[in-house]
């Protein structure tokens, strides 16, 4: 029998070493990772699968609807060609390439419920917004870093889900939002500031053939609408008396059920079929995450966690420092969330720290680092092209940077406020 703590740094290596070496798809890493995790503690096995069980469907009761109603609505979009159609809006109205790179990303994100599929779905536009190379894959990497600056700290999102769960389910998320939005908004002008100003002036070919080309502003209501009516919802479900977990459902099943209906049969069909494939892989990675988090928390971890690092660290910094070392070791932001949510419910920094700080601090964790273990790493350097050491510096520092400047901005609203 290991010690809980050594038990979780070696189930961690074990996870990175085999997503490396062998790209296993996380949902087996991880299921795997629980069982060993749990007879290296000491667990007794029927305990251990029972416990994987319950982590699971816990998991699925939260994320399963939300995220394929996300894919469905992403798939039925693409299909249709609309992203097209937003990102022609968007230019309409803004003439800056960067902010409509990081814009893009922003928006897209939280309503489709993936960062990764939003840049999937955004980066052949952005490619698209400048004739010059070096510019487009600039754009390339502030879609992704919009992406993020949306997807890692507002709610509803996968990250941010599970940490309401854990922390405030006695809190409207709109008072979460309320402080997260102004966040998010700094981390994203941060990027795209740094970006304008590291690069120097834009060459007039960013927008070719529209020079001196003024457009009507408008917006085309059918590409945006599923949106609209996620937006709309919000106050409808409240006025239901809806819970807040109840209300992420009601609100991703209407944009969802908005994007069905204005598809035509064709392609109704086949994206659905897409957006269930697509979907249901994420679900289960999710789930994979949760099944190992709540087999960790039944083990014993977070009582060896603070007896480990509670003498040299304030309590203050566990939640950002427990959700970056998992973010370092297996790469996906909502893994780290869904496990450090469960960890840090066992500690004493629930009594100490404001249930909303304690989000933020953890989202902040969920941005640094990432490198090799982050599947978005690999998916940013195969888009744009470039040596890894150029996406460290343009991708994975700017992540760092703005998470380490969030949980700042959190800890000291904690000392301040509370």
């Amino acid at each position: 029998m290991l010690d809980p703590l050594l038990a979780f740094v070696v189930i961690l290596a074990l996870i990175t070493a085999i997503s490396l070496k062998y790209r296993i798809i996380p949902f087996f890493t991880l299921i795997g990772g629980a069982l060993v995790f749990g007879l290296l503690a000491g667990m007794d096995p029927d305990t251990i699968i029972h416990a994987v069980i319950d982590g699971l469907g816990r998991t699925f009761g939260i994320f399963g609807i939300i995220i394929l109603s996300g894919s469905v609505i992403a798939r039925m979009l693409v299909k249709q060609d609309l992203i097209g159609v937003i990102v022609n809006d968007m230019r309409r109205w803004i003439r800056d390439p960067f902010t409509i790179a990081g814009a893009g990303g922003y928006l897209l994100a939280v309503p489709v419920s993936c960062c990764i599929t939003a840049f999937m779905m955004l980066a052949p536009f952005a490619s698209h917004l400048s004739g010059n190379k070096k510019l487009r894959n600039d754009l390339i990497y502030i879609t992704a870093l919009g992406t993020l600056s949306s997807f890692a700290f507002l709610f509803p999102t996968p990250v941010t889900i599970p940490l309401f769960s854990s922390f405030s389910t006695e809190i409207s998320p709109l008072w979460y939002n309320a402080l997260a939005l102004p966040v998010s908004l700094m981390v994203l002008g941060g990027v795209i500031i740094a970006f304008t100003v590291l690069r120097g002036s834009i060459p007039e070919e960013t927008l070719p053939g529209e020079q001196g080309e003024v457009k009507p502003r408008k917006v085309h209501v059918r590409a945006w609408l599923p949106f609209i009516v996620i937006l709309l919802s919000i106050p409808a479900g409240i006025l239901m008396g809806l819970s807040s977990s109840a209300l992420i459902q009601f609100i991703m099943l209407a944009g969802a059920a908005c994007a069905v209906i204005l598809a035509t049969p064709e392609v109704r069909i086949e994206a659905m079929a897409e957006g269930v494939k697509h979907g249901g892989v994420i679900i289960f990675d999710i789930c994979g995450a949760g099944a190992l988090g709540y087999v960790i928390v039944q083990g014993g971890f977070a009582a060896g966690l603070l007896s480990a690092i509670g003498g040299f660290l304030p309590i203050l910094c566990v939640p950002f420092v427990v959700a970056a070392l998992i973010q370092t070791a297996q790469g996906s932001r909502v893994v780290t969330a869904v496990i450090a949510g469960e960890i840090i419910a066992g500690t004493g920094a629930v009594a100490l720290i404001h249930p909303l700080i304690l989000i933020l601090m953890i989202a902040a964790g969920t941005c640094v680092i990432s490198y090799v273990t982050d599947p978005y790493f690999w998916l940013v350097q195969r888009t744009t092209g470039d040596e890894i050491g150029v996406v460290v510096r343009k991708y994975t520092v700017p992540l760092a940077i703005a998470g380490l400047a969030v949980f700042l901005f959190a800890a000291g609203l904690q000392v301040v406020l509370f």
